[in-house]
């Protein structure tokens, strides 16, 4: 079988770009922070959710002591350290800051559900719905029953 001096040559440039490919490190990912938009794109889904919450029956009696503003706050700086931004959230723990409330599941579902609304709304993708999903499953335990 005679093989082409022309598949030779395109046998070794493949060969020759895969072994580039191999040592060429892969470029650093980026934050969950910087591929949610950063803190002005936090910021917007943040009140936006808000809104919702205070708009859902189920549980918008939760906030009706809360000082919005302060919350909006909260809620921003706590997401954007949690995503790898450049905040520090400086406030309570979720244990303490939910202590003697006893949110029930399906309360903490609803304001996830109201949360995923507002992602939806400013189509932000799936794959980093998900890590932000993630982040406050992680936080259930501490939130509800207490």
């Amino acid at each position: 079988m005679e093989v082409s001096p022309l598949a030779v040559a395109a046998f070794a440039a493949m060969m020759a770009l895969g072994g580039c490919a191999a040592t060429t490190p892969p470029p650093p990912a980026s934050s969950l922070y910087e591929r949610l938009g950063g803190l002005g794109a936090i910021s917007a889904v943040v009140d936006d959710g808000v809104a919702n919450i205070a708009a859902d029956p189920r549980i918008n009696r939760r906030f009706d002591a809360a000082a919005v503003p302060r919350l909006k706050g909260s809620l921003v700086e706590f997401v954007c350290a949690r995503t790898g931004g450049p905040c520090v959230y400086r406030g309570r723990n979720m244990a303490d800051a939910h202590e003697g409330m006893y949110i029930r599941d399906e309360e903490f579902n609803a304001l996830v559900q109201d949360l995923v609304m507002s992602l939806d709304k400013f189509k932000v993708p799936a794959r980093e719905q998900g890590e932000l999903l993630v982040l406050l499953e992680r936080m259930r335990n501490a939130i509800v029953g207490h």
